[in-house]
């Protein structure tokens, strides 16, 4: 939230105000944070305000372009070429006279330009550094400046906008009440509440209202003004606030309601009550109703949104945005106040799932103090009435009776014990009753100082001891608290399966991999879109109640998806070689789910507490998984490149069994997304840890992705982790190299013939690779020529090539026994 300085000290009294500086170092003090600060006085030189006394439209260019005569003194005319055309003659306007330099050091000089001299620059609010709205020129209300006075001043350019980001549970800091309470405390000075303004009985309606969903709209308040003058300006210094707190000024009733909001923290919303029909009703919407919402997009609702209703059907989606068929339009003058209270649940929901983020249903999202919707009203109306001429009718409608928070006791001294600090007598109450709460001290039986708070309506947040104590720390300020960081034990370090996991992420690393962390939300579509067969358990997904993305609801069952979505945003910013890697946790639901158990917070849970919660959590195995597309091996000089296929993905995935010092063996599989015929299952010793081999056609179809795309993925904690991990040994003998091809049934893999080769070639064989796949009629119909390189080492002597020779034959031997190998000739 962005608030100019000169905003947030009207309500405190200051002998001397701080300097931005210090206010901001306030802020960070008692816990917000403050993203910048923004000093306005970015312009030097003559800034004055000017009257447009005539516009001449220049012709001939490609865009509009105007030669304005502007009164910028007495008796002082100065021409000015224009390219905006959202003012008239007789506006007042911002003019920079030759010799000032407006923010970004951009001099103003008079200039020859489209034939003409211009002697000066008539300025938008973001040239002049009010914000940044670039729309048209910076028109102000009449009869706010004469011409030739200083703009400086009346701009207000000298101002400081300080720009804050309350966490969420202080949805009270979301406005300019809010933050000047906390600065209040933390400088020790009265605090003027502008939201204890004086709230008259209610004589009668204001408009027939109906409630139908209590728990989503716990109250709502109508106030009518007619006769609201539609030409009406708003205000300058309201257009100002406005602006420099980011919000584009609209109309006088919406700029109003705007303020408000700002001011007070309770969002408003203006119905041209001549466009409402009949009676209000808030309810959730019915399947297939739509709306057209303000910014003229028609939203499809959904049954769990909250709408505001009449008997045209949904005009409003409650909390977030107003319908277009009933926004207040240049000629409205009957205006149909509402401020409400809304579920900040159904809030934040409705807001993910339209994509429809608003400031309104920013502070809705973080709970909105319930009792300020009748003053906040009345705020509003009376700023109608004055600077509209509305009049403001007698009746109010007020639905809903406002939550009133429980009472809170803890010992008085908890604050001292908690922190270590002896604080000073009567900080514990006296800080209590700085952010609003009733504070009532008393002694036990057994002789026991007890402090009671009954918090405001606007902290719904304190409701226990700690959070009074929270309360308390913070305003007494947290760096008066001592750091005495515990003695770390000896001996720790990371676990063996730690340790195994970064060696995976860096053997995939060095093979060529880059580390990416997918969205760990997926869509349930999304395994349509693999493939997944209608009974597959990955289906099975444990949903989130509050999603950041409305339609990615799901906990992942997998990796793969999270990958192939990070892969199409690559491709479509002009990556075409790709690959991909992340080590993340699945989420995978028990078949029998048990409740979570409450457990407090007064001491360490025991064992049986903390079986109980492990027990109410789904199982979250960590897992790796990779993709690859493009080319593997890059053409150079050296040659022609190599694209990536099926078999690298194997290699990737038996990569992750050598980091964990466990051999994968290799098992011809069908299993979605992967091609029937190009997907490998990998094994340790006769248990499956994982899958690897080519996606299918219709998977890449669907997700358009390129041919051949390639994916693994193992069960990290499927894999073995032992202690044990031998030294390797290495001869100082020289090898004896021996190639041998062998001929197999096609169907046959040739992970099964390298085991048997391995297995036969005995002690001496230290390494086997293959290097070729010959298919072709000279080894006949259905089979296959596998062709290997074969090392022989002694690891005591110089192996002769007699004793390799016969190594070599006992292998293929193995080889024929069990697979029908045959040597080939």
């Amino acid at each position: 939230m962005r608030i100019p300085v000169t905003w947030l000290v009207e309500h405190l009294e200051f002998d001397e105000t701080p300097t931005p500086d210090r206010l901001a170092e306030a802020f960070v003090r008692i816990g917000i944070e403050v993203e910048d600060v923004h000093a306005l006085s970015g312009v030097t030189g003559p800034l004055v305000a000017g009257r447009v006394v005539e516009i001449e439209e220049l012709s001939g260019f490609k865009k509009p372009i105007r030669f304005c005569r502007v009164e910028v003194g007495p008796d002082q005319v100065n021409g000015i070429v224009c390219g905006a055309t959202n003012f008239r003659e007789g506006d007042t306007v911002v003019v920079a006279l030759p010799g000032a330099v407006l923010p970004g050091d951009f001099t103003i000089a008079a200039r020859k330009t489209y034939g003409r001299t211009s002697e000066g620059m008539i300025c938008s609010a973001r040239e002049l550094g009010l914000g940044d709205d670039h729309a048209g020129i910076l028109v102000l209300p009449s009869g706010t400046a004469q011409p030739g006075d200083d703009a400086v001043e009346l701009l207000g350019l000298t101002d400081t906008v300080i720009e804050v980001a309350p966490t969420p549970d202080r949805g009270y800091a979301f406005s300019v009440r809010g933050l000047a309470r906390e600065i209040a405390c933390a400088f020790d000075v009265p605090f003027g509440d502008p939201g204890l303004a004086e709230v008259p009985e209610a004589e009668g309606d204001a408009w027939p209202i109906t409630v139908e969903d209590p728990v989503a709209c716990p109250r709502f308040v109508a106030r009518r003004v007619t006769g609201v003058d539609p030409t009406a300006p708003t205000p300058w210094w309201m257009r100002r606030r406005l602006m420099l707190a980011g919000i584009r000024s609209i109309s006088l009733p919406v700029d109003v309601t705007n303020y408000v909001m700002l001011e007070l923290g309770q969002p408003l919303h203006a119905f041209d009550a001549s466009a409402v029909r009949g009676t209000l009703v808030v309810r959730r919407a019915v399947a297939g109703e739509k709306l057209t919402t303000l910014d003229e997009s028609v939203r499809a609702l959904d049954p769990d949104d909250v709408v505001i209703a009449d008997d045209s059907g949904v005009i409003s989606l409650a909390g977030v945005m107003g319908g277009a068929s009933t926004e207040v339009r240049d000629d409205s003058s009957d205006i149909l106040l509402e401020a409400a209270n809304w579920d900040p649940r159904a809030i934040a929901r409705t807001v993910r799932r339209h994509k429809l983020p608003s400031e309104a249903a920013k502070r809705f999202e973080r709970t909105v103090d319930p009792s300020l919707a009748p003053a906040a009203l009345e705020r509003a109306a009376r700023l109608l009435h004055l600077f509209g001429e509305g009049a403001i009718k007698p009746g109010r409608t007020d639905i809903g009776t406002p939550a009133v928070p429980g009472p809170v006791s803890m010992p008085i001294d908890l604050p001292d014990r908690v922190a270590g600090v002896r604080y000073a007598r009567g900080a514990t109450a006296r800080r209590l009753g700085q952010i609003g709460c009733r504070v009532e001290v008393t002694t036990g039986d057994d002789g026991t100082t007890v402090v009671t708070a009954v918090p405001p309506t606007w902290r719904s947040d304190l409701r226990q001891p700690a959070d009074l104590v929270e309360e308390v720390l913070r305003l007494e300020g947290f760096d008066t608290i001592p750091s005495v960081l515990p003695p770390a034990p000896a001996g720790r370090g990371l676990t063996e399966r730690q340790r195994r996991r970064r060696t995976v992420a860096r053997a995939l690393a060095e093979n060529g991999f880059v580390e990416v962390k997918p969205f760990p939300f997926v869509a349930p579509t999304v395994f349509d879109a693999l493939g997944l067969p209608a009974d597959d358990v990955r289906r099975t997904t444990v949903s989130v109640l509050n999603p950041l993305e409305a339609d990615k609801h799901a906990l992942a069952t997998t990796l793969v998806p999270g990958l192939l979505e990070t892969v199409q945003r690559n491709l479509s910013r002009g990556a075409r070689d790709i690959a991909l890697y992340t080590v993340a946790q699945v989420t995978l639901p028990r078949s029998q789910q048990v409740p979570v158990p409450e457990v407090g917070v007064g001491g360490r849970p025991s064992a049986a507490q903390v079986a109980a919660l492990l027990a109410a959590v789904p199982d979250q195995p960590v897992h790796v998984a990779g993709v690859l597309t493009g080319l593997r091996e890059q053409n150079g000089w050296w040659g022609e490149g190599r694209p990536a296929d099926w078999a690298d993905a194997v290699r990737a995935a038996r990569l992750v069994g050598e980091a964990y010092g466990v051999e994968l063996t290799v098992v011809a599989s069908d299993l979605a997304p992967w091609h029937p015929g190009r997907c490998a299952e990998l094994r340790v010793g006769d248990w499956p840890v994982g899958h690897a081999g080519e996606l299918h056609p219709k998977v890449v179809e669907a997700l358009g992705l390129p041919k051949r795309t390639a994916a693994f993925e193992v069960d990290l904690d499927a894999l073995p982790v032992t202690d044990h991990r031998p030294a390797p040994i290495v001869s100082a003998y020289p090898p004896v190299l021996l190639d041998v091809a062998v001929v197999v049934d096609a169907t046959v893999p040739a992970d099964e013939v390298t085991r048997a080769l391995r297995g036969g070639g005995g002690a001496l064989l230290e390494d086997i690779r293959l290097f070729d796949d010959y298919r072709g009629d000279s080894v006949g119909e259905g089979k296959r020529s596998l062709a290997y390189a074969l090392r022989f080492r002694a690891p005591d002597r110089t192996l002769t090539v007699e004793e390799a020779t016969a190594a070599r034959d006992t292998a293929v031997a193995a080889a024929a026994d069990r697979l029908g190998a045959v040597l080939r000739g």
